[in-house]
C-alpha cells in the first residue's frame, strides 16, 4: 500500500487531497499566460456560439421582462382611470396611487430594457475581441442581432407611453 508522501511523489510532488486529486492550495501555483487557453477548434467555435446564443436568450428574456412591466403600468392607470367614470364606482382614498405605481412599473421596463441591451453589447463586444476573435469569425466581423432593434424601438415605445402618462396625455 503506497501512502501520502509516495502519492505525492509520483503527482509531480503536488500536494493531494484525500480523493487523490491536487489540492485547492496548488491549484494557482504555475505560472499561467491567460485565463483561456483558445484555439480555433469547431469544438471551441460551437462553445462560442452557444455561449453567443444564451446570451440572446438572456437578452430576449429581459425584452419580455421590459414589455411587461410597460404594458402593466401602462394597464393599471388606464383601468383605474377608466374606473372612476362608473357610475356606482366609490371614490378612491387615494386618486394618484394608480397613476404613480403605472409610472414606476413603466420607468422600470424601460430601464430594464436599456440596461441589458447596454449589458448585452458590451458582452458581446468583449465576447468577439482579443483571443477569441479567432473563433468568433474574426475582429472585423460584425453580428447584427434584430433583438436589439426591438429593445430599441420598445424602449421607445415605453418612453412615449411614461411621458403620456406623465403629462396626462391619456
Amino acid at each position: 500500500m503506497h501512502g501520502p508522501r509516495e502519492k505525492s511523489r509520483r503527482l509531480g510532488g503536488e500536494k493531494i487531497d484525500q480523493g487523490g486529486l491536487p489540492s485547492m492550495a496548488d491549484a494557482g501555483a504555475g505560472p499561467t499566460p491567460g485565463r483561456f487557453e483558445v484555439r480555433a477548434t469547431a469544438s471551441d467555435h460551437l462553445a462560442w456560439v452557444r455561449t453567443r446564443l444564451a446570451m440572446e436568450r438572456t437578452l430576449m428574456a429581459w425584452v419580455r421582462t421590459g414589455a411587461s412591466l410597460i404594458g402593466f403600468g401602462f394597464t393599471i392607470v388606464q383601468f383605474f382611470d377608466r374606473m372612476g367614470d362608473l357610475r356606482d364606482a366609490a371614490p378612491p382614498r387615494f386618486p394618484n396611487t394608480p397613476r404613480y405605481l403605472g409610472l414606476m412599473l413603466i420607468f422600470c421596463g424601460v430601464a430594464a430594457l436599456v440596461v441589458s441591451a447596454l449589458q448585452y453589447r458590451s458582452e458581446v463586444e468583449d465576447l468577439s475581441r482579443g483571443d477569441f476573435a479567432v473563433i468568433a469569425g474574426g475582429a472585423d466581423v460584425r453580428h447584427r442581432v434584430p433583438l436589439l432593434a426591438i429593445s430599441f424601438a420598445l424602449t421607445l415605445v415605453g418612453l412615449f407611453a411614461f411621458f403620456s402618462v406623465f403629462l396626462r396625455l391619456v
